[in-house]
Parts: C-alpha cells; structure tokens; sequence
C-alpha cells in the first residue's frame, strides 16, 4: 500500500518519506481510509518532542475515518501507532460508526478536537450557561470545536483570531464577539470593555506563550484557564501569586491521557458528542483537504495556521 512513514525524528518535510510498498497492517480493527484529520499533534509525532514516541519506523496521523475492510461497516476513531492515518489502510484503537450524515471528512475529524473540548469544558471544569469563555485561535480545528461546544453549553463566547477572514468563520461558528488580534496587548483592554471589567470566566488556551500571559490579565475571579496545547511555541509560567490574588485555577487538560487512564469516560462524552451532532448543535469544519501525496503541504498549513476549521488528507 502507499503511505508516509518516518524513520528518523526531525522536521516533517524533511523526516517523511512517501512509500508505494508498505505492508498493510494487521491484528487490530482495519481500515481502508477515506480521509485523515491533520493535527499539531502529527508535527509533534515527527519532531519526536509528542508525550509518547512511536517505534520507528511510523505512519503518522491520529485521527482517522474508513471502512473496515472484514465488516464494511464505515468508522471513524484514533489510529492505532504505528499504523497511523496518513496511508491506504491504518489500524484503530478505538472505532466508533460514523453519525449519519457526516461526510468522510468531518468525521476524521471528530474525535480529537471535540473529545478535547468535552473533557475540557465539562469534565476538568464545568462551563455553565450565562458564562463568559474566551476561545483563543477560534478559527482553528481545536478552537472552532471549543466555540461550538461553548454555544451548545449556553455560554457567551468571545473568540480571537489572527485575520478578518477568520474572524468570519468565527462569526459563523456561532462566537458572540471575534477579536482579530495582531497584537495581543490588545486583548485586555478589549476583553475588560466587552465584560464590563470583569473579565472571562473560562479561557480556552491552545496557544499558550504571550497569550496565556495575556490570558491571566482577563480572566474573571474565581474564573478558570484551561492550557490545552502551545501551539505558539512558548510554554508559559504561571506565576502562583497572581493566581492566589485572582483566586483563579490553571487547569491542565491533558485529553490522550483518559484512553488509557479512564475509557470509560471516553466513551460516555462520545455519546454526548453525537447527541449533539444529532441535534446539529456542533458541525465539524473541514477548511481543507489535500491529496495524500501533499501531506507535508498540509502539516505546513497546520504549523503556519493559514488554515481554518480542519485539514484533512485523503488517499
């Protein structure tokens, strides 16, 4: 089969190499993929700097939507490592069908991004309706599902971007005010006049660095931040004393963690997330999607964040 394996760690464009023979997986759920769901989380795979190292060699890409070779039944899920996404065929560690109505697509994408927010907005704090949430990077695969999972839970929703353009996806997403941020010494003042001086109850923070410095000036008594990656490069302190005078919680949200930890909890969002879908509260947002032989073109969109909503790869 065709597919991307990396044999050493370092920079995806220059570590992934596309091959015509790999050997097909085998021994777990098998599926013949129909798109990928591009993550941050992949570049990180290829760095070799992700919380867990896959053996090398390694086909990368987590997330995945296919039809299972022995049953024909047509699922999404996680990849089983090595034998990840960006490939004809991968194997799963978790397989769950496809919601109905849900293109190839959206349904790569709707396990990491949505699982994420759920356990963040409803398991490591609870977000209640009349809240205010700040969603950084809203445009963003992450972020879009943090807007949709704060609207569906009665928030209000402040979101940032990086461009007018995004801000318009935003908008559309359903966030009750879009920031675009060239500078982000502009949220404070901003944040303070939107919320009266009170600042937000909830920061959803995938960026971390400047932003999350700027993200502890805003952020409401007793109010919550919630660290979900550091996509901006810069991993932030969190000095305890302005936390103390605040009386706010830095709140770690380390998702990948509860499939082996608690799967049980897994499963029971999943249910939620679909419960939602069905009722169209959440709509998962494909930006973009790229041939697989364009993979590191589209790890290039993820690492610059040019894109909006989520990158996809189909074979």
């Amino acid at each position: 089969m065709r597919g991307w394996t990396v044999g050493s760690f370092g920079e995806p464009r220059e570590v992934l190499s596309l091959e015509s023979d790999l050997p097909e997986p085998s021994g777990r759920r098998v599926v013949r993929v129909e798109a990928a769901s591009v993550n941050f989380a992949d570049i990180l795979y290829c760095r070799g700097t992700y919380q867990e190292k896959p053996p090398l060699p390694f086909t990368p890409g987590l997330e995945v939507a296919g039809v299972d070779v022995e049953t024909g039944e047509r699922v999404f899920g996680p990849a089983a490592m090595p034998h990840g996404g960006y490939a004809e065929v991968a194997a799963l560690s978790w397989a769950y069908p496809w919601p109905e109505g849900m293109s190839a697509a959206q349904a790569s994408g709707f396990w990491v991004a949505y699982q994420t927010g759920w356990c963040a907005l409803h398991h490591r704090t609870s977000l209640s309706a009349g809240e205010t949430l700040l969603v950084h990077a809203a445009a963003g695969g992450v972020g879009a599902a943090a807007v949709q999972l704060g609207k569906a839970a009665g928030a209000r929703v402040i979101a940032t971007v990086g461009s007018e353009d995004k801000a318009d996806v935003a908008r559309r997403l359903g966030a009750d005010e879009v920031l675009v941020l060239s500078d982000v010494s502009t949220l404070v003042p901003t944040v303070k006049e939107l919320t009266d001086g009170r600042g937000v109850d909830v920061v959803y923070d995938p960026v971390g660095g400047d932003t999350f410095d700027a993200s502890r000036r805003v952020v409401a008594w007793e109010g919550r931040i919630l660290v979900i990656g550091f996509a901006g490069g810069r991993i932030a302190d969190a000095p305890t004393n302005h936390a103390l005078v605040k009386n706010y919680d830095v709140v770690g949200v380390h998702w990948a963690a509860y499939q082996k930890r608690s799967p049980e909890l897994i499963d029971a969002w999943q249910r939620e997330l679909e419960a939602l879908w069905a009722r169209r509260a959440i709509d998962p947002l494909v930006g973009a999607e790229y041939p697989l032989e364009q993979l590191p073109d589209a790890l290039d969109a993820i690492a610059n964040r040019t894109m909006t909503g989520r990158v996809v790869v189909t074979p």
